[in-house]
């Protein structure tokens, strides 16, 4: 059942963090892959694996929208553990993989606003009077409690978390460009791109970003 981010920032409010380490994370077990061939063609930059160097590694699986609830799990999992064990951040290796119909949590306000994604996926403003005319993750919308200030995708990329987010979805995207623009595919493509928020991967898809990630040793978790 998807958790809706107000009620899972309510949630983690009413509990302690250690109380919330019980919550529906738990990871399925796995052997990493012992080696990895070198890619033969560019189209897609998979260099991030080598970036997945941390004690602790997870891969956090966001195919559905859950005003992206999958991304306050994993900076909340890093936040446990550091409570907990006393881990520094890099120690941690987060790996948050936005697919399917999550596709819309990669792109900027600009995209959001011009397309209308908010009424086209139902999500209000945290007010919850207005559709949502900008990415509810990008940045930390007001009057979200301290706590809470920093879990965006801004700063989460900035702490060296890694945001894949599946090519297969993001054809969606490029054809919302090449309607409202009139424009040819490869043109489309180029100015969807433009869109994708800064430090965000596509990748082949989210299927090949989750078992990549799971290749380099994250463990799996389906996080929306």
């Amino acid at each position: 059942m998807e958790t809706k981010r107000r009620d899972f920032l309510g949630w983690l409010g009413g509990t302690s963090m250690f109380a919330v380490a019980g919550a529906p994370m738990a990871f399925r077990a796995h052997s990493p892959h012992p080696a990895h061939p070198e890619p033969i063609e560019e189209a897609f930059d998979v260099s991030w694996a080598d970036r997945v160097r941390g004690k602790f590694r997870a891969v956090f699986d966001s195919p559905g929208l859950s005003e992206g609830a999958a991304l306050f799990r994993a900076m909340v999992w890093c936040d446990q553990y550091k409570a907990v064990y006393g881990t520094d951040r890099s120690d941690m290796s987060p790996v948050l993989v936005i697919r399917h119909e999550a596709i819309h949590l990669a792109m900027n306000d600009e995209y959001w606003k011009r397309f209308k994604v908010g009424k086209e996926v139902k999500l209000k403003t945290p007010e919850g009077k207005k559709w949502a005319e900008a990415n509810p993750i990008r940045v930390t919308p007001p009057g979200m409690p301290e706590k809470f200030a920093r879990y965006n995708l801004e700063h989460f990329l900035g702490e060296g978390g890694i945001v894949l987010a599946c090519n297969l979805a993001f054809e969606d995207v490029v054809a919302k460009f090449k309607q409202g623009d009139k424009l040819e595919d490869g043109a489309a493509r180029q100015r969807a791109i433009e869109h994708v928020i800064p430090g965000v991967i596509l990748q082949p898809s989210g299927v090949f970003g989750v078992l990549r990630a799971e290749e380099a040793g994250c463990r799996y978790i389906l996080a929306s």
